[in-house]
């Protein structure tokens, strides 16, 4: 028989969940917390998760009762679950479905339907909503009450909103603690059919992923994030998910790499004619069934007081499903747009739904909630990611820099250590010690990568690299033609290197856990070798601050991060 120190959560009254790895239910449990909880830290033994308020509306929208996230817990908590904790659990799911979005007789129209008096007069009155809000009609009650007529809730109170203004107005509204029950059918698009090839075949975890983003098709679904490791086949998903839907699609991705590799899979993994997949970038304006492009082209205007030009592709079709590659990256002015394309299925695909500018929370309001994510460790444990080494090696700063930093304001500090020209022994000895493995060195800024590159020998990828020049290095690096890549951060993102296993980041963007999150993603596809991840440091600098935010992302997905001194090894 299980005792209680058999189970594994560990409850806390701030409404973080310890999960004990190592317990006998630990799988289980899981399972249990996974839809009503945001997974936060999965380090060796004990992984962090946290209910918070997104992640119980997630949970109320799929269907899930107040009464069974709190049986779940106590199924499986080590310890009395905080009474105060299942009060406050019932509470904020209480607050979900008391405002809702339904569909009206007049073209172009919302309504928001409240079913509490007070909730109604407090929207009424704040002056920040006028702007979206209309008073309705008696009209309008009558339509409701023809549509539900056996509807347990009675609406207090309606709104008018107008079609544009959807998205705004649940971002504006969930800043509030007021969540929409978003009742209005998506749009199927127009329709297109195809299969996958024999060769694609998904993994359990991308089936699963793609379940929970669809679900049974009720409203609240269809549309959201799905968080997984770089390598673990994000872009099958995608493919995966519209094989399911069969419907016109737009991909957008960051750049023009990302475009090719999205059309080069689409073009091998199935049947999809390629005359019916569309290029839509600064030197292709092709729009077809399938269509992928740029967020530069999306974003790209005259000035800054003139309208984006191309904003017109998102309407020039009826898709029927709208994908954001590396969604976490999502431009300010593709923001504004999405909060237009409500009645679109939208699937976000990230590594991480980290933003430096803390503006996750419009990712969930506008593009949709976390559907899936994983730990990244128990996917190398599956054998589904490669195992990686981390390590970071610091070395000093030459005596002739000395002084010059020790004046220099803090950005020009970080600059200075960040092109150590020590680091140069350091990279020619990793890539000489782990030669001819296929190598990646990565780095920030143009002059450090250009003496790189001649000190190396080796070919370069920056922004200034023409694009049929990147796509001939990338694809002679895949063939195993070249075993050695210096690359600026334009290669950070949505690139696929299947067989590079040793990475060496020389600089970096202020300690950014989004970049080292994509960095690393370069060396984890599945692989028979052990993967090694470097990251070279100037010691006693604001470097060894900045690197300090990068081990703690890399420790909290569950990473061994080892340190070592450079002592001017031959």
């Amino acid at each position: 028989m299980n005792t209680s120190q058999d189970k594994a959560l560990i409850i806390q009254s701030d409404r973080t969940l310890l999960l004990d790895v190592h317990a006998n239910d630990a799988e289980e449990a899981r399972r249990a917390i996974g839809p009503f909880t945001e997974l936060e830290k999965s380090p060796e033994h004990l992984h962090t998760y946290r209910i918070s308020p997104l992640s119980l509306w997630n949970a109320a929208a799929a269907g899930l009762k107040p009464e069974a996230v709190c049986v779940a817990l106590r199924a499986h908590s080590r310890y009395e679950v905080p009474s105060h904790l299942e009060h406050g659990i019932a509470d904020t799911m209480g607050r979900f479905g008391l405002l809702a979005l339904k569909a009206s007789p007049i073209e172009g129209i919302l309504l928001l339907v409240v079913y509490k008096l007070a909730i109604y007069a407090q929207l009424k009155a704040q002056k920040k909503l006028a702007n979206w809000l209309d008073v309705s009609l008696e009209d309008d009650l009558r339509f409701l009450a023809q549509q539900e007529p056996n509807d347990k809730l009675k609406p207090e109170g309606v709104f008018r909103v107008k079609m544009l203004d959807r998205g705004t107005l649940k971002q504006e509204l969930i800043k509030l603690g007021w969540p929409v029950k978003d009742d209005v059918p998506l749009i199927d698009g127009d329709p297109y059919e195809f299969t996958l090839n024999d060769n694609t075949v998904l993994r359990p975890y991308q089936n699963e992923s793609i379940e929970c983003f669809l679900g049974d098709g009720r409203p609240g679904l269809g549309y959201g994030a799905i968080v997984l490791p770089c390598g673990s086949g994000k872009t099958i998903v995608g493919l995966g998910l519209m094989a399911k839907l069969q419907t016109n699609t737009l991909i957008l991705t960051v750049n023009i790499a990302a475009v090719h590799q999205w059309i080069r899979e689409i073009r091998s993994r199935t049947d999809i004619n390629p005359d019916d997949v569309g290029e839509y970038s600064g030197g292709n304006k092709q729009i077809r069934p399938i269509t992928v492009a740029t967020y530069q082209i999306l974003t790209w205007r005259a000035d800054k007081v003139s309208d984006f030009p191309h904003f017109a592709l998102l309407r020039s079709r009826k898709w029927g499903l709208l994908i954001y590659d590396e969604v976490h990256l999502l431009p300010a002015p593709v923001f504004r747009i999405t909060a237009e394309l409500q009645a679109l299925r939208r699937l976000g695909l990230t590594a991480t739904l980290v933003r430096e500018d803390g503006l996750e929370s419009d990712v969930f309001s506008l593009v949709g909630p976390k559907r899936y994510d994983t730990p990244w460790k128990d996917m190398e444990a599956a054998g589904w990611i490669a195992s990686v080494l981390c390590k970071e090696i610091r070395c000093d700063l030459p005596d002739h820099l000395a002084v010059p930093y020790a004046v220099a304001g803090k950005r020009e500090k970080f600059r200075i250590a960040s092109e150590n020209p020590v680091k140069y022994e350091v990279v020619s000895f990793l890539v000489h010690k782990h030669a001819p493995e296929p190598t990646l060195v990565i780095g920030q800024y143009l002059d450090q990568l250009d003496e790189l590159a001649e000190t190396l020998n080796a070919p370069l990828i920056t922004g200034r690299t023409p694009n049929l020049e990147r796509d001939r290095l990338y694809e002679a690096f895949r063939n195993g033609e070249i075993h050695l890549l210096i690359v600026s951060k334009v290669a950070n993102f949505a690139i696929d290197l299947p067989d590079a296993s040793i990475a060496i980041q020389v600089s970096g963007s202020f300690g950014s856990r989004q970049e080292e999150a994509q960095r690393l993603g370069r060396i984890l596809r599945p692989k028979a070798r052990q993967s090694h991840f470097y990251t070279v440091v100037s010691r006693y600098t604001v470097e060894e601050e900045f690197s300090a935010n990068r081990q703690q992302f890399l420790t909290e997905q569950g990473y061994r991060y080892e340190m070592e001194l450079w002592e001017g090894k031959q």
